[in-house]
């Protein structure tokens, strides 16, 4: 079965899960203006759009030309640039990233941008890989943006914020959940399947939902304690860097993140390289992606605080609603 490319996970896990350039590796990124916080990084909000896939992008100009659509990917730690985009622009070369994606490592050319801004936020002497980018997406903006920060993703009103962390508790209307931080990523930490603990990291690159290999055996040993069946649909994907790789179409009974619980969730198992990059391989872990983010009016994830904030929808408030 392959999933029509309106449906597909077009940008599963974002392509750039974990980035390692070799001449500029992280720690340079968190000591010069791609990352750290500063003068620079004013409390920002713009006017999204979305792609077919349901990815927020976002306008960005470079070195003062643009705007051009970049995608908000939680998924991953830096920043990238569509490879025709860089070439269009004239980027000066820098060394070649060795980039991680879902399905494996690949090493791409690196560019130099002098000057990346989006809304009031800008950096300069950003150092970013130069990926063939699916039609529509000129660029990726990592977590490297949101350092201590917090990032709102507004799908009812359309907008993006980044801003400053604040205090957050669960109220009416809206459910407050811990997370951890790694490798700049926030995984929720209080989530569970029918009772047994889960990993579930939020990333807005990917379209679907997607379990590892122990959260796939899990789903089997619940199948075969109630005698349903365990045979799935075998779907294709598509990353937005068009490596392509299959999948299991599951649903997941009953899901809790948090003070959260939903029912029939639709996830797709595959052994993807991402879970051993975030050292998921042996524990059941799921990668929430916009199939289920969008099923809220705001989600806001706080680098400062580790914290993930859900506005629940008009539906969702209903009794038969998710929570």
């Amino acid at each position: 079965m392959t999933i029509s490319r309106r449906q597909a996970a077009a940008s599963l896990l974002s392509l750039a899960a974990t980035p390692a350039f070799p001449a500029f590796a992280q720690p340079a990124f968190q000591t010069g203006s791609a990352a750290a916080p500063g003068a620079d990084d004013a409390p920002t909000q713009v006017d999204s759009t979305r792609d077919g896939y349901e990815h927020m992008l976002a306008p960005v100009t470079i070195n003062g030309q643009g705007p051009f659509q970049f995608l908000m990917d939680t998924g991953a730690n830096t920043s990238c640039i569509s490879r025709d985009l860089a070439q269009r622009l004239m980027l000066a070369a820098v060394t070649a990233a060795r980039i991680h994606t879902v399905v494996g490592v690949r090493e791409r050319p690196g560019v130099l941008i002098d000057h990346l801004q989006v809304g009031q936020r800008a950096r300069r002497s950003v150092r970013a890989a130069a990926l063939p980018l699916t039609t529509g997406i000129d660029g990726v903006l990592g977590v490297d943006w949101l350092e201590g920060q917090r990032l709102v993703l507004d799908f009812k009103a359309r907008n993006i914020a980044i801003v400053p962390s604040v205090r957050d508790e669960t109220r009416n209307g809206s459910v407050v959940v811990p997370a951890r931080r790694h490798q700049g990523q926030l995984t929720i930490v209080d989530a569970d399947l029918s009772g047994r603990p889960v990993s579930a990291m939020i990333d807005s690159g990917s379209q679907m939902t997607i379990g590892n290999d122990a959260l796939r055996q899990m789903v089997a040993a619940d199948n075969r304690r109630t005698g349903r069946a365990d045979d799935y649909p075998v779907v294709t994907l598509e990353t937005i860097a068009g490596e392509s790789f299959s999948g299991e179409l599951m649903y997941l009974p009953f899901l809790r993140l948090g003070g959260l619980r939903m029912g029939n969730v639709p996830v797709v198992h595959a052994n993807m390289h991402v879970f051993d990059i975030w050292g998921l391989k042996d524990k059941p872990a799921m990668v929430l992606g916009m199939d289920l983010l969008t099923q809220f009016d705001r989600v806001a994830l706080d680098y400062g605080r580790s914290r993930v904030r859900f506005d629940l929808s008009e539906a969702q408030l209903d009794p038969g609603g998710v929570a």
